[in-house]
């Protein structure tokens, strides 16, 4: 192939698939997501290669093109990819196209959609802690007539308020093209997906205060059940700026 005659997906698949050297082929974005692909949508594709294999497919590293990107890479980089990292989400809702290993790709990738228990109590703190920051600062900017930084705030305040509810229940937080999607297939425990989406877009929007604040108010209670008080509390008299008024 050169680079005027790119391979497209369905002849790469084909190769790969006839190379022993591949133990595992997955799909990742929007192809991945019933309903999300457009016209514009590429394959975004994993080749998983047996640990010290040797293969002519490695001639692809770095293929990239508006209809198929690839990422070739060994099974215990595989492995690896997105614990932790940016990369977690999109494998969790990979679709499997070949797997050789009699399901230990389907394995892996089970492994990567679940946060171990103290990775998900740590992250939640941290989030939590983040959120209650920047949730803080919009609400004293806004009180002080400092109305872009009020909003700025406001809307870093929910991308730290997603990551901390998707880590309560012990998941990746979804991509922000995927959330939507996500909550449909899979909403949150306890939280009503339609308020959500509507406080986030608001907040995110506007920064109105009293949203946030209301916001809050489940946040604190729910944060206090997962037993995150010690994150709250050291945030002492500061609460009462949050909190709804």
């Amino acid at each position: 192939m050169t680079a005027q005659q790119p391979i497209t997906y369905d002849a790469f698949v084909e190769l790969a698939a006839a190379d022993s050297a591949v133990v595992g082929l997955v799909l990742k974005g929007s192809r991945a997501h019933e309903g999300m692909t457009t016209e514009h949508s590429d394959h975004d594709l994993y080749v998983v290669l047996a640990n010290g294999a040797t293969t002519s497919l490695t001639w692809f590293t770095g293929h990239r093109t508006p209809e198929l990107d690839l990422v070739i890479l060994s099974l215990d980089e595989f492995r690896a990819v997105g614990m932790p990292g940016f990369e977690r989400y999109a494998l969790v809702c990979a679709r499997i196209v070949l797997d050789r290993l009699d399901g230990g790709i389907a394995q892996i990738l089970a492994g990567k959609a679940r946060l171990d228990a103290d990775e998900a109590f740590r992250e939640a703190g941290e989030w939590l802690d983040a959120y209650a920051n920047s949730l803080y600062r919009s609400v004293k900017n806004d009180r002080d007539g400092h109305a872009l930084a009020a909003r700025l705030d406001a809307a870093d305040s929910i991308r730290f308020l997603l990551e901390l509810l998707f880590a309560l229940d012990r998941r990746p937080r979804p991509y922000n093209k995927y959330l939507e999607w996500e909550l449909a297939q899979f909403p949150l425990p306890g939280w009503d997906t339609g308020m959500l989406l509507d406080a986030a877009d608001r907040i995110s929007g506007t920064g109105d205060v009293s949203t946030q604040r209301r916001l809050f108010a489940q946040v604190e209670a729910v944060a206090r059940r997962a037993g995150h008080a010690a994150v709250l509390d050291a945030w002492g008299e500061d609460l009462d700026l949050m909190r709804p008024q």
